[in-house]
């Protein structure tokens, strides 16, 4: 939208976004497109490295739910986000990919990914809109803000000082640092007089106690079911069913990633992880398996008897677990050994010790305050013509393509708001 001058000239607002990730691009497309002058400050070479890395380079971009539904699923400030959006929505996301020619498909879980199931896509779409759109890049890093008299003037990066109308941060987390999202932000922000919250690691992977996920590793699972229980209350805090996997340190996976955004305080230890390792059958059934394998291999060594039962890193810390001796003739476990051993196959316990670094994880928990952001244009109410959008912000949601929704929704608003409240 152009504006009129003193002269009556039109004039075009000048647009900084810091941040070439989902959330930049997607802002810079939307200031350009409602017609300010934008100017993309992206640090590395290319645009998108984070993004073509998400959902293991599938990228799943959206979820496709109403918006209360996607609400029940961002733990961290869901209010805040519901003007946002209203105002550029899951299907919105759908029909502006599809419009740049990346037809999106629904898998499991309302998740929405590229038919072609490459993130390439969908970052290639985004970088083409921005030049479509006249979105100037500059590959440099913004080192500052330039703030007085309670708005922002401009942006400092290298040794050039630029001058802007309006400034739109989209400088992502702490996670997957090795693609650019350091914590600049975070800086900003602050240096802005903004409030940021703490920074946690959400969606991580997770470190375990003892050494029966090591001796698993490498050992990926499908169609278990995973629950998180806290100790002192006995407490289901998660439950689902898929895939995980176990590594060096602990645990990984959809799942574990899921359950994690779920552990407010896992640094108390006060967490344990019960997989069910057979969810397809209740106890009876189980029990009815496993007194046909035994029959079978009667006269076998217990650890020989359950290459038909258990995948085979799993059959020693599941015989340990069980109490039974491994080299006791099948032909001699007991009625209440057997028992025991369904026990372990139907909630194999480990206890949770910590998170893996935040730099392991996929999105990082806290960010600027929402009270000091306008959640109708993501202006920040303390510095005139500065905006938020995306990860810098203090919100996160759980796995299935609600992150990224918010970085576009976020994003979509701030743009359009940068463009237009220019005066």
């Amino acid at each position: 939208m152009t504006h009129m001058d003193r002269n009556n000239e039109y004039i075009c607002p000048r647009v900084a976004v810091i941040g070439g990730g989902a959330a930049g691009m997607m802002a810079a497309v939307h200031a350009a497109m409602m017609g300010a002058n934008v100017t993309l400050f992206e640090k590395n070479a290319r645009l998108g490295r984070k993004l073509g890395i998400t959902g293991k380079g599938r990228c799943n971009v959206t979820n496709d739910c109403t918006v209360q539904e996607f609400m029940q699923n961002v733990p961290t400030n869901p209010k805040f986000l519901f003007a946002a959006l209203n105002r550029f929505s899951s299907a919105d996301t759908v029909e502006f990919f599809e419009s740049c020619g990346v037809p999106l498909k629904v898998e499991r879980g309302k998740r929405v990914f590229p038919v072609s199931d490459r993130a390439a896509d969908i970052v290639k779409a985004l970088s083409d809109k921005c030049r479509e759109c006249g979105v100037k890049i500059i590959n440099d890093k913004v080192t500052a803000l330039d703030v007085s008299q309670g708005a922002v003037r401009g942006v400092a990066a290298g040794a050039v000082a630029y001058e802007f109308d309006a400034v739109i941060v989209c400088t992502g987390g702490r996670s997957y640092q090795g693609t650019g999202s350091d914590g600049d932000g975070y800086r900003f922000a602050r240096a802005a007089g903004h409030t940021v919250t703490e920074l946690l690691p959400s969606l991580v992977p997770i470190v375990t106690e003892g050494n029966i996920c090591q001796r698993m590793q490498g050992l990926s699972l499908k169609n278990v079911a995973l629950r998180v229980v806290r100790r002192d209350s006995g407490k289901t805090v998660y439950e689902d069913f898929g895939e995980m996997m176990f590594t060096h340190f602990g645990i990984t996976g959809p799942m574990v990633l899921s359950a994690s955004a779920h552990i407010p305080d896992i640094v108390t230890g006060n967490y344990d992880a019960h997989v069910d390792l057979k969810p397809a059958l209740d106890a009876s059934a189980l029990d009815a398996r496993i007194r046909a394998d035994f029959q079978k291999y009667s006269n076998k060594d217990f650890i020989n008897s359950l290459d038909d039962l258990l995948p085979q890193k799993a059959i020693e810390p599941v015989i340990e677990l069980s109490g039974i001796d491994p080299r006791k003739k099948v032909n001699s476990i007991t009625k209440e050994e057997r028992a025991k051993l369904l026990e372990v196959i139907k909630g194999l316990k480990i206890k949770l010790l910590r998170f893996r670094p935040i730099d392991e994880a996929i999105i990082t928990k806290g960010g600027v305050s929402v009270s000091e952001i306008n959640p109708k244009t993501m202006e920040s109410k303390l510095v005139r013509g500065l905006y938020f959008a995306g990860e810098v912000i203090d919100l996160d949601a759980y796995t299935g393509g609600f992150n990224l929704q918010i970085a576009f929704s976020t994003a979509v608003v701030a743009g359009e708001s940068a463009a237009t409240n220019y005066l």
